[in-house]
C-alpha cells in the first residue's frame, strides 16, 4: 500500500449551536464567511460572541487525530467520537494531526480554494457536552484540528485533495 495524499474524507456542517452536525457530500466555501450552512457563517456558533472575536470560517481535523483520540478514550472505559461528533467541518484523511497542526500561519489549497491556517483549534467541553460523552478535552490535546480562514469561494467535495 502506498501513501495516501491528503484529502476530504468527511464534511460536516451545522445551523445552530448545539444541533448535531449533518454530513454533507459537499459544501459552499464563501471567502470571508466560511461554509454556507454552517452555525459560524451565520453568526450563531456557540463561540461568535466570544472576545476577542476570532476568525472561524472553517476547521479541519485529520482522521488518524480521531483514530488516536478514540484508542485514548478507549483505554480509559469511555466511548469513541465520530467525525461529526468532534464539532469539526472538514475531516482529512492522509495527513497526520502533527501535518495539519503544521499549517497555523500557512495558506493551503483545496480544490483551488485558498485557506489560511489560523490557529489550532484547542479541544473545548462542547463535543463533551454536546454528546453527552465524557472525555473529549484529553483525548483530542494537541489533535483537536485547525481553525482556518476561507480566502476564496468555491465548493469542498468528498476526496478532493489538500495541498500545502
Amino acid at each position: 500500500m502506498g501513501i495516501q495524499a491528503a484529502h476530504v474524507s468527511g464534511l460536516f456542517v451545522c445551523a445552530v449551536a448545539g444541533a448535531p452536525m449533518k454530513a454533507v457530500d459537499q459544501v459552499k466555501v464563501m471567502a470571508g464567511v466560511g461554509l454556507e450552512g454552517d452555525r459560524y457563517a451565520a453568526g450563531v456558533g456557540t463561540y461568535s460572541v466570544q472576545v476577542p472575536v476570532k476568525v472561524r470560517h472553517v476547521t479541519f481535523i485529520c482522521q488518524d487525530g480521531i483514530a488516536t483520540a478514540n484508542e485514548w478514550q478507549e483505554a480509559s472505559g469511555l466511548p469513541a467520537f465520530t467525525p461529526g461528533q468532534t464539532r469539526r467541518n472538514v475531516l482529512i484523511a492522509g495527513m497526520s494531526p502533527d501535518a495539519l497542526n503544521n499549517l497555523v500561519g500557512c495558506t493551503f489549497s483545496i480544490a483551488g480554494m485558498l485557506f489560511k491556517g489560523l490557529e489550532l483549534a484547542t479541544p473545548c467541553h462542547q463535543p463533551s457536552k454536546v454528546t453527552g460523552q465524557e472525555g473529549f478535552v484529553d483525548a483530542f490535546d494537541n489533535r483537536g484540528g485547525l481553525r482556518a480562514e476561507a480566502c476564496t469561494d468555491g465548493v469542498l467535495r468528498i476526496g478532493d485533495l489538500l495541498i500545502s
